[in-house]
Formats: C-alpha cells, structure tokens, sequence
C-alpha cells in the first residue's frame, strides 16, 4: 500500500520560511518522480513544483518565482519543499504526488496534505 505522508506545515510571518517533507512508502522511490500541488480556500488546486527520479526539476514560475525548492533524497524515500521569503497568499494546502511518469497529466498517489499558513 502506498502511502504519501507530508508534514513541516504550519504559521509562519511573510517573509518566512518553511521546508516540507513528504515520506514515500510502499514503493520503489527511486523510480518515481514527486511533485507539490497547493490547493488555497475557494480555489483550484495548482501545480508548484516537480522533481524526476534523476533530479530534473520543473516549477510553476507564476507561483513560485525562484522562492521555493524541491529536492529528494531516495535514501530517505522523502522529497522536500523548501520554501523561502513566503507571502499571505502562499496560504494553502499543500500535497505531494507520486507518479511513474515525468510530468504527465495525472499523478498515481497524494498525500492527505498539510496546511501553510502565512500571516501578513
């Protein structure tokens, strides 16, 4: 069974920095390639970065603009968010996403999310 455990949310001030982690388990890690998708109150939720099983990285530039950072570590079966010089509308939840393929349109697996919050 797999299982996409994210955590590292919480209240942080704008300007603020936050790193989340999400823990992969029931499957081959290094095979898959992770995303975050944010989802704020009373809208759509949204692509913010994605990470292959060979590192390649690929990020929302409307979203993101060079504040945030995806890494993996396999040896660890998590992949990171970090996320720097947050603001107020940063606020959402945050999920994480498993898929076999690089950037398709779906992905297999989620995680149950974790909610980030940014005061201004």
């Amino acid at each position: 069974q797999v299982q996409l455990v994210e955590s590292g949310g919480g209240l942080v001030q704008a300007g603020g920095s936050l790193r989340l982690s999400c823990a992969a388990s029931g499957l081959t890690f290094a095979n898959y390639a992770m995303a975050w998708f944010r989802q704020a109150p009373g809208k759509e939720r949204e692509f913010v970065a994605a990470i292959s099983w060979i590192r390649i990285t690929t990020y929302n530039p409307d979203s993101v603009k060079g504040r945030f950072t995806i890494s993996r570590d396999n040896a660890k079966n998590t992949v990171y968010l970090q996320m720097n010089t947050l603001r107020p509308e940063d606020t959402a939840v945050y999920y994480c996403a498993a898929d076999r393929t690089w950037l398709g349109s779906k992905y297999a697996y989620w995680g149950q999310g974790t909610q980030v919050t940014v005061s201004s």
